[in-house]
């Protein structure tokens, strides 16, 4: 059987990690692919339309294969009111301060997976990865069918069982020190990325991909010794060129030092790593998500807007001090030289 760097056609043993929001944009994912890595493209807050949009975007710019990501179906959690008023007092001064109108809690609007899902098997990446949680067999069956390869996310060795179980073709393995948000639908163990990796690796058949603090050419080597077939690196990108991070944002992370990141759901109601704000220290009382999502989506606008990178969600991993700028195929050299 061909390895999964065989499958995929790609030089360099490193998976882009699909950083949904903007940041990775049709240029990111397409530089990544060009250099030889897989480009991977964050849909997840992406219409149907917009999918294909930026499907077409990424084989205008390369014609090497790349990946999208959504987030796999899960079932939401209704607040009660009271918790919807403390969650909106807590945000009530973000909101003073931007000059915004008092933060107000709105009809969801979340993109309709099965909808996300057809504009994906439309544009027929080469692989479909997924998050927080497993996908139907039918689902996986339409993947199949059009060669399109599956990949499940894991923060723990009886997630990626039961991924295995399902029938992916590769298992992201998430560490604790990884940036965004916790990939995981069960406990998550926040292991050490290269534990994780061993640990899993000793018990699946199923190739394996590190993802959490890979940001140098030994932490991937690292990660390919310990079982490993591909490292899927994120925050060494969020400075590259092409992505699409935010000046503020971008600012923040040049600032950034060792022991910066912290796990919040201040910003989305999911537990996710980021560079600690004045947010994620004044919020302590989110709504589950997509309600804090959707309620924190007007402040992150207007701090977007107007250079207020304190009230925007940060996402990063514990490495992000060494992260560095520069065109994306030069940082995926210094990845895999």
């Amino acid at each position: 059987m061909p390895s999964l760097m065989q499958s995929l056609n790609l030089r360099v043993p490193i998976i882009l990690a699909p950083m949904a929001g903007g940041v990775s944009t049709p240029e990111l994912v397409a530089a990544v692919s060009d250099a030889g890595g897989l480009g991977s493209l964050g849909a997840a807050y992406l219409t149907p339309a917009q999918i294909l949009e930026a499907g077409a975007a990424v084989r205008r710019l390369t014609g090497q294969p790349f990946a999208v990501n959504l987030f796999a179906p899960q079932p939401a959690v209704d607040p009660t009111p009271l918790e919807v008023e403390r969650a909106i007092a807590e945000l009530a001064p973000f909101h003073a301060d931007l000059a915004l109108p008092p933060p107000t809690l709105t009809a969801q609007g979340e993109p309709d997976f099965r909808a996300q899902l057809e504009a994906v098997l439309e544009v027929c990446p080469a692989v479909l990865s997924f998050t927080f949680g497993r996908l139907e067999p039918r689902d996986l069956d339409a993947l199949r069918t059009r060669g399109i390869l599956a990949i499940g996310t894991a923060t723990g060795l009886e997630e990626a069982r039961q991924l295995e179980a399902d029938g992916v073709d590769a298992i992201v393995l998430q560490g604790g020190t990884a940036g965004g948000h916790r990939g995981g639908w069960l406990e998550d163990e926040l292991a050490d990325t290269l534990a994780l990796t061993r640990v899993v690796a000793s018990h699946s058949r199923v190739p394996l991909i590190a993802a959490g603090g890979l940001m140098t050419a030994p932490d991937v080597r690292a990660a390919l010794q310990a079982g490993a077939s591909l490292a899927q690196c994120g925050t060494a990108f969020l400075r590259a060129a092409e992505a699409g991070t935010s000046a503020p944002y971008r600012a923040a992370l040049a600032a950034a030092r060792a022991g910066d990141t912290v796990l919040t759901r201040a910003f989305s109601g999911r537990t996710a790593r980021g560079l600690q704000n004045a947010v994620t220290q004044g919020v302590t009382q989110p709504l589950p998500y997509p309600h804090q999502n959707a309620l924190t989506r007007p402040m992150r606008a207007a701090g977007a807007r107007v250079g207020r990178a304190e009230v925007l969600s940060l996402w990063a991993g514990e490495g992000v001090a060494q992260g560095q700028e520069g065109p994306a195929a030069q940082i995926l050299a210094g990845l895999w030289p």
